[in-house]
């Protein structure tokens, strides 16, 4: 939905929409709301609605009294699992000062900002999504246990995929809210399930996201499971990866792709700890298909950065990140480190099709990722780019 206000306040009446989640995230990528009456909303259109930062992780590090949420209509859904009367309705919101300035921790405006710097210089981001998770039973008190849905394993079918209907739900779900999955399957590990999206400009890509997780959640437990998006839900199974999929244009022009992926490699030990943010995160990375190495390639599901082999369509995917992030966040930090790819005329070494879990790296001719938390935040701490791309409380807040 895309319409002004006036617009938006005669649909409210006429669809019977009663209650507005305004929503928002915090810094790490956990979405937020507070809700209105459909008699309150011209005020919050007008005003704002008050929200207090001393609740929210990471926004109390900037010194301010109280923040005021401003919702916008670009991206509104109605929550088709709420009641039809009385409907109940999502709006994003910028986040600003009471005098109307932009609040620097304000991630979803951190991307904006990103976007609209690649645009003056008259380049594109498309961003598509795979986001894995796995589906666990619950007890008799409906709190989430360890044990799978399922002993599927990649790409099986039913009986054996017992997750097939949970995600048809989910999928004609997020269809009624205007998001558009193109694919869903049983992925590799107990209960693992992953769906794909189709690419979209990055603020979409980021709200379709946070919306997917939520959506997520509650089918699965109106389902009586419990969805885990954790890094590393299980020890001696795959861990659930986050993988981006990301198109650049310069007009007609795609051959600024491997600036891109230059920049992003360049840079992506810097920008690692914002992509893998808690210890278990690196108890994923180097395992499985999870990469280890700091390379691309044109195939292999081991690299950094996977160019696959397509018709009509070429992207780059980036296998590292895991879905405990905040995808405003990953989303502008990519952007700005291909625009450091571009600016500065980098090229990617020669592509790795070795499969380096076999053959290993005996002559220490690749760079690692972070092997750990505290490498991740040093290297977050010392790196000159964040500190151009982001505010200092927020790498802050991410560091401690």
């Amino acid at each position: 939905m895309n319409c002004s206000v006036d617009e938006f306040m005669q649909y409210v009446e006429e669809e019977d929409i009663k209650f507005i989640r305004l929503l928002f995230c915090d810094i790490f990528g956990t979405p937020k709301n507070i809700s209105v009456m459909s008699g309150d909303l011209r005020r919050a259109f007008n005003s704002g609605v008050g929200i207090n930062p001393m609740g929210i992780p990471g926004f109390s590090r900037e010194q301010c009294s109280d923040l005021f949420l401003h919702p916008l209509t670009d991206n509104a859904a109605v929550l088709p699992w709420r009641p039809d009367q009385g409907r109940v309705v999502r709006l994003f919101c910028d986040i600003r000062h009471q005098d109307e300035t932009p609040f620097a921790c304000d991630t979803r405006n951190i991307l904006k900002n990103a976007v609209n710097k690649a645009k003056a210089d008259g380049i594109d981001f498309t961003f598509g999504t795979r986001i894995e998770f796995y589906l666990f039973k619950t007890d008799e008190d409906g709190e989430p246990t360890v044990v799978p849905f399922d002993k599927a394993g990649y790409m099986d079918i039913a009986p054996l995929d017992k997750g097939e209907n949970v995600r048809r739900e989910i999928c004609l779900t997020l269809e009624r809210m205007g998001i558009t999955p193109f694919n869903s399957h049983h992925e590799a590990g107990p209960g693992q399930n992953e769906i794909d999206f189709v690419s979209a400009d990055p603020i979409k890509a980021a709200d379709d996201m946070i919306t997917y997780m939520t959506v997520v959640k509650t089918i699965a437990a109106r389902n009586g499971l419990f969805a885990d998006f954790s890094p590393k839900p299980l020890a001696d199974q795959p861990g659930n990866g986050f993988h981006v999929n990301f198109s650049v244009r310069r007009g007609d022009d795609n051959s600024v792709q491997l600036n891109v992926i230059a920049g992003i490699m360049d840079k992506i030990c810097d920008i690692t700890l914002f992509m893998n943010r808690c210890e278990e995160s690196y108890r994923r990375i180097g395992k499985d298909e999870a990469p280890r190495y700091v390379t691309w390639s044109g195939g292999n599901y081991g690299q950094l950065i996977r160019v696959p082999a397509t018709k009509g369509h070429h992207y780059a995917q980036l296998r590292s990140p895991d879905a405990f992030s905040n995808p405003y966040l990953i989303f502008a930090l990519l952007i700005e480190a291909g625009l450091y790819g571009i600016s500065n005329g980098l090229e990617p070494d020669n592509p790795v099709n070795e499969d380096l879990k076999v053959t290993g790296d005996p002559e220490g001719r690749y760079r690692l990722l972070p092997g750990t938390i505290e490498e991740a935040k040093k290297a977050a701490r010392e790196s000159a780019f964040l500190k151009e791309v982001l505010p200092p409380s927020i790498i802050e807040a991410y560091c401690d």
